[in-house]
């Protein structure tokens, strides 16, 4: 692949879009790539995943404006279908995605930022949806996911209509990002996440992400039922076993075999 790097360490996949010199922008090819890295990445040797920017400057400064600059509406139509596509998979994925965002995420940056799990940024970071002020709207689940995200439908709208661009402080402050790091800090705080999740019993992390993202959607009766079935699941693997008789014996060394 030659815009998006896979690199794996332990139980950590790092995922890597590398087109510095164009800010990291999201062409046809970069987005084929991630679909491609993402699809080939397996439960069974990875139990966390980091999706970063190369370069210092930016994690995705948004879709490529020269690349879509003459779309028909048709082309439009269908370059939003396909990126959306990608971009629910990466959200659907059932190992939890960490954004290391070390720079601008404007547009399609902030858009796939927001279907990984957690997200942390750089202290240089700055966030936004600035597609109005292109004439078109956000094209990649930013009208869907920002309200739900940062949960303030007046502040999401506040972004959106107004193409405002907000500083890592603030996205911090309204939920877009659970913390923030001076930018030499941030791929070993997200690599100290990831590890700290990889050290859990990888079937209940992922049963986790799929009862958070199941039952947010339902009422909450249905999202208990959700999770008591789910629950109840985790009684069928080796790790439960293991994680149970290691509190039980005391023993902070645990054998999770992801079985």
């Amino acid at each position: 692949m030659e815009f998006v790097k896979v690199s794996q360490n332990g139980f950590v996949t790092t995922v890597t879009i590398d087109r510095p010199k164009a800010l990291n922008a999201l062409n046809e090819q970069v987005i084929k790539e991630l679909e491609e890295a993402f699809d080939a990445i397996s439960p069974e040797t990875t139990r966390a995943i980091i999706l970063t920017g190369g370069g210092e400057k930016s994690f995705v400064a948004g879709a490529d404006i020269g690349f879509m600059q003459n779309m028909t509406k048709a082309e439009g139509e269908a370059w939003g279908t396909f990126a959306n596509a990608v971009f629910r998979k990466i959200e659907l994925c059932p190992i939890p995605v960490i954004a290391a965002i070390n720079g601008y995420a404007l547009g399609g940056g902030n858009e796939i930022s927001m279907c990984c799990d957690i997200r942390l940024a750089s202290d240089n970071a700055v966030f936004g949806q600035p597609e109005v002020g292109l004439g078109i709207t956000p094209g990649f689940g930013g009208t869907q996911r920002l309200a739900r995200v940062i949960g303030s439908l007046s502040k999401a709208k506040e972004i959106i209509y107004a193409a405002r661009n907000i500083k890592a402080e603030e996205a911090l402050r309204i939920g877009l990002v659970s913390a923030v790091y001076p930018q030499a800090e941030l791929m070993a705080a997200a690599n100290k996440l990831a590890n700290d999740i990889a050290a859990q019993a990888p079937i209940a992390v992922r049963n986790c992400k799929r009862a958070i993202n199941e039952g947010i959607e339902m009422d909450i009766d249905r999202g208990l039922r959700l999770e008591a079935n789910i629950f109840g699941d985790c009684f069928l693997s080796e790790d439960q076993t293991e994680g149970m008789t290691a509190f039980l014996e005391k023993r902070k060394e645990k054998n999770f075999t992801n079985r």
